[in-house]
């Protein structure tokens, strides 16, 4: 019986009917998350020995300590394959001490299992040269000459190095690792928190734990199950990169299906093509996901809270996307806690850190042996910072006090200038204030920050030449809208385009900004196609209605927006605005604040 994931949530049910599931653990008096270990092996040994999990002999000295390993082992460095060799031998000395090693499923784990191979390392691939044979190279070789004609020797050696088809074998369904890992959850929650590698998404939050475990995981591992078959028939071949098999399966399904020959070999194909696009490998997948680490509370908070409520879990621990500072982060007031600090220096410039968590109390553990109770926020950065990261404190003082070392200008007539402190140095745009002393642009910033949206870049009160004025920081290495639109990028936004453009749909209502250009929506692409917004000179009108362009959207005023709009009282708008808006321009900002609302309602 094929495992699909209608039957995962009728498990679901008789899972929750019976009380009881393989996936939730209660009173564990101590836990230690670690996660994305990327072949980093030495760092990682360093920071189980650090948490007090190992000893100086790689043995387990933890007791009943529950160590979660939240994904992404595999890829990108050298030593995966001794991490997985540990992993396997705690697992046996944890349970025999009553404790317990969970190892989850990243998507880096995905990949290497159906053969996604884009980020696997020379000596990953060389580890397992020991088992391959002479004869599997000639084998495979020959295969890929029969079916594309004359391959040169040296290319195929080149592209596919000693240790190549040993690594396939030792990831296939029966090989060593492949059935080690095939065996692994995605998501498992311990005393009430969630554990999973990319997030929780709404997909999650609709399926639940049981579903995306056998249901996900499951269409994972009958694609893994049937890969033998496919290289058996010539449907494909190992060397084929994951993305090589649409094109090399289509024709051969539309061959059968028109002659009506092999039905059975047709269901075949046409199934692996559905395993190929299963939820779990897509953005919204448990693997994948970055809605909790990149869209705002304005987007996310709500889908957050309906996923946790559907799993039954009070917070999440996650992985997958390194943090900005490189050390354990928090967002949503503790419901979300980023533990990938980019443990493999060499790639992502970071150090192992390890979460532990016993009752209520979190301790973030350095692999060198520093330990701090709390995790810090995640902080608030629109926009990369040259040089690496500077909190959002640090940016506003170098613009603030910085030093203007050159100015030049730029196309739309304005003046941009570079402005140092302390080594930081910063590019930014200087905006004179308008009639009666406004400062649009620090009013968009100040608004962005009581509101949580985070795409007004930082911005504070300048004088420069005898001029007051706002002067912004300008993010490097961006593109604007039109040139997103040419260059068709964007798709695989890190918060989705239509999240990012739904708030800045109601943000230009509230603040009535006539005529959003393309110009003044910026996107910066190393941070996964960041929404970034400028250009509100025209914006903070004393109009009480909102603006034309906006006639025809449908504005979603709903969940965090509303709880935040409300928020922003009349106390609060005179506190904060009474210095870069006039009275006027803060009364029908108040106005437009109560049409939203009531368009919400």
């Amino acid at each position: 019986m094929r495992v699909t994931p209608l039957f995962c949530l009728l498990l679901a049910s008789v899972f929750s009917d019976a009380g009881a599931s393989p996936w939730r653990f209660d009173g564990v008096e101590r836990i230690v998350a670690v996660s994305d270990l990327h072949g980093a092996h030495g760092a990682f040994v360093q920071t189980l020995q650090a948490a007090e999990l190992i000893d100086d002999n790689e043995r387990w000295i933890a007791g009943a300590t529950h160590l979660v390993i939240v994904g992404d082992i595999v890829d990108r460095g050298d030593d995966s394959r001794d991490s997985m060799d540990l992993l396997i031998r705690l697992e046996v000395e944890a349970e025999a001490a009553g404790g317990r090693v969970h190892v989850l499923l990243g998507n880096h784990e995905a990949m290497v299992l159906i053969g996604d191979l884009r980020y696997v390392t020379q000596g990953e691939f060389a580890a397992f040269s020991a088992e391959e044979t002479d004869e599997e190279r000639e084998r495979w070789y020959r295969a890929l000459v029969a079916r594309d004609g004359d391959t040169d020797r040296a290319a195929f050696d080149a592209d596919y190095p000693a240790g190549f088809f040993g690594h396939r074998a030792g990831y296939a369904a029966d090989g060593q690792y492949g059935a080690w890992l095939l065996q692994k959850p995605a998501l498992v929650i311990i005393n009430d928190i969630a554990f999973i590698h990319a997030g929780l998404s709404p997909v999650v939050g609709r399926l639940g734990p049981e579903a995306v475990n056998v249901g996900l995981v499951g269409e994972l591992r009958e694609y893994v199950e049937m890969l033998p078959g496919l290289y058996a028939d010539s449907a494909v071949l190992p060397t084929d990169e994951l993305f090589e098999r649409e094109a090399l399966l289509g024709p051969q399904i539309d061959a059968l299906t028109e002659t009506g020959a092999d039905a059975a070999r047709l269901k075949r194909l046409e199934r692996a093509q559905v395993l190929e696009r299963s939820v779990l490998h897509g953005p919204d997948g448990p693997l994948w996901y970055r809605g909790n680490v990149a869209c705002s509370a304005l987007v996310e908070i709500d889908r957050l809270g309906l996923a946790l409520d559907k799993i039954d879990a009070d917070r999440a621990v996650i992985g997958h996307t390194p943090t900005p500072t490189r050390q354990v982060v928090s967002r949503f007031g503790g419901r979300i806690i980023e533990i990938d600090t980019g443990m493999n220096n060499a790639y992502y410039k970071g150090t192992g850190f390890a979460l532990a968590i016993e009752g209520d109390e979190l301790t973030v553990i350095s692999q060198s042996g520093e330990r701090s109770v709390g995790v810090m926020p995640h902080p608030r950065q629109v926009g990369s910072r040259p040089g690496g990261f500077l909190s959002i404190d640090d940016t506003e003082a170098v613009l603030r006090d910085g030093q203007i070392i050159s100015r030049s200008m730029l196309g739309n007539g304005r003046t941009a200038y570079v402005v140092e402190s302390e080594g930081h140095r910063l590019q930014a745009v200087f905006e004179a204030a308008g009639r009666r002393g406004v400062l649009p642009e620090l009013a968009a910033y100040r608004l962005d920050r009581l509101l949580g949206l985070d795409m007004v870049p930082a911005t504070v009160e300048r004088t420069i030449d005898g001029k007051r004025g706002s002067l912004q920081f300008l993010v490097p290495r961006t593109i604007n809208e039109g040139q997103r639109i040419a260059s068709g990028q964007g798709g695989g936004a890190m918060c989705p385009l239509s999240d990012q453009w739904q708030s800045m749909y109601v943000f230009d209502a509230l603040v009535h900004n006539e005529g959003r250009r393309r110009e003044e929506m910026r996107y910066d692409r190393i941070r996964g196609f960041q929404l970034i917004l400028t250009g509100h000179e025209r914006a903070f009108s004393s109009s009480r209605g909102f603006p034309s362009y906006l006639s025809s959207i449908d504005l979603q005023v709903t969940g965090e927006w509303k709880r935040r709009l409300e928020a922003l009282d009349d106390s609060i708008i005179e506190a904060k605005f009474g210095d870069v808006l006039d009275r006027r321009r803060r009364a029908a900002l108040a106005g437009r604040r109560d049409l939203l609302l009531k368009s919400g309602d």
